[in-house]
């Protein structure tokens, strides 16, 4: 069965769509949604087609991913977990950008760490943990994940500069906290190196994506069972 889910999140701060398939692939449409059919009614009349930023899309035999938050750095972060962790994932997402980036980027990190949970419903059968480095030229960071039904983050990315874009910096680690939250694992964070910010996040979203890939994978013989001493996972 297609490990895949749709997502509305509505709040008087956001109005969040997500669309994932955690094994590439097809996409489901997105739910209906009286605010999002609006918006797109609004489009087709203007002879847009609302489709996402163009930096923040990549179609390819094996992936769907179409991200816009209204935020540009914040995109370019998600197109990096879904591109490495093997993702088909589409976001939008509309959010009171007038007051500031916050609310944008905590929702939707709280969004997809949900529909993370929801595609795997059991964690029966899969290898449950997964970690990796990753690197972009002098940046060097290291995830961990446990698929473990305990949320818990510990995120060190160590950036210095207050924005990389429009995205507050003190936002990455929170988004990463969010996630691990709404998915319910146990996550670890660091980078470990790296002069250039912009590298240091890149990096760190470039090693959870291989991280969750490794540990939301399936094992072979293992249909069934529960990789855990406790035979559940609580």
């Amino acid at each position: 069965m297609p490990r895949s889910t749709t997502i509305n999140r509505d709040t008087n701060e956001t109005k969040i769509q997500i669309s994932l398939n955690i094994d590439g692939g097809e996409l489901e449409p997105f739910e209906s949604s009286s605010f999002w059919d609006a918006i797109d009614k609004d489009a087709a009349s203007a002879s847009t087609n609302g489709d996402a930023k163009a930096h923040a899309t990549q179609n390819t035999k094996s992936q769907t991913i179409q991200i816009d938050t209204g935020i540009g750095f914040l995109d370019h972060m998600i197109h990096a977990l879904a591109k490495h962790a093997g993702w088909s994932l589409r976001i939008r997402c509309k959010g009171d950008l007038h007051i500031d980036d916050h609310h944008t980027s905590e929702d939707t990190f709280l969004a997809l760490g949900t529909a993370l949970r929801t595609t795997l419903s059991t964690s029966t059968g899969l290898t449950r943990f997964g970690s990796a480095y990753a690197p972009l030229d002098e940046a060097l960071s290291r995830a961990v994940i446990d698929l473990s039904n305990r949320p818990y983050a510990v995120i060190n990315l160590g950036l210095r500069r207050e924005k990389i874009g429009d995205l507050s910096c003190e936002m990455l680690p929170h988004c990463l906290q969010s996630f691990a939250q709404a998915a319910g694992v146990t996550l670890h964070v660091d980078c470990l190196r790296g002069e250039n910010d912009h590298h240091r996040a890149e990096s760190a979203f470039k090693a959870l994506a291989v991280a969750v890939r490794i540990a939301t994978s399936k094992m072979a013989g293992r249909e069934g069972e529960v990789m855990s001493t406790k035979g559940v996972l609580y």
